[in-house]
């Protein structure tokens, strides 16, 4: 019969390689939300296509798989069913890579140096490709996560119908 006996040098072994197995496992699941090859000028002008013909606005989320908060971002925004509505209904949503590998330079040059903030680090363009805002996530930050209320205001206040004229237009 077996039996499992962790303080044996060969049991320690087995135990902490299979820990480490499922730490690595996770990480990588969770390490797939930037893409360092991707073409982040192509993915915008695709998402800017996308933008126009569903009056939204693209949102750009900004950072690395090397940061926590980016990771726990993407997380919190698929997993909180107000937050992942507020996105799918006004927002086509780039993930711009921020890497050793891929820093976007270029692109983050021209949109006013957003790294400035730290990452994540939000930029929303309108459906022409301006720039309205950017947004430093550290102001959507509570304890150790992100609140949800700030960030649905954030959402809602970078809205199209929010900055449409429309909106604000006296009711007779």
């Amino acid at each position: 019969m077996f039996t499992y006996n962790i303080k044996t040098p060969t049991m320690r072994l087995i135990t902490l390689s299979l820990l480490l197995l499922c730490v690595f496992a996770t990480q990588a699941q969770q390490a797939t939300v930037y893409n360092p090859n991707a073409d982040a000028q192509a993915e915008i002008a695709t998402a800017l296509t996308q933008a126009k013909a569903e009056n939204k606005h693209v949102f750009l989320q900004i950072g690395g798989n090397w940061c926590s908060w980016c990771l726990l971002f993407n997380k919190y925004a698929h997993e909180n069913d107000t937050i992942k509505t507020a996105f799918d209904k006004n927002y086509v949503v780039v993930h711009v890579n921020y890497s050793k590998e891929q820093k976007n330079e270029k692109l983050l040059a021209s949109l006013g140096y957003p790294q400035r903030f730290g990452f994540p680090v939000f930029v929303v363009l309108d459906a022409k490709g301006n720039r309205l805002h950017t947004q430093n996530t550290a102001l959507l930050e509570q304890g150790h996560g992100y609140d949800t209320e700030r960030v649905l205001g954030f959402l809602e206040n970078w809205s199209p119908k929010a900055l449409d004229p429309a909106s604000y237009a006296e009711r007779k």
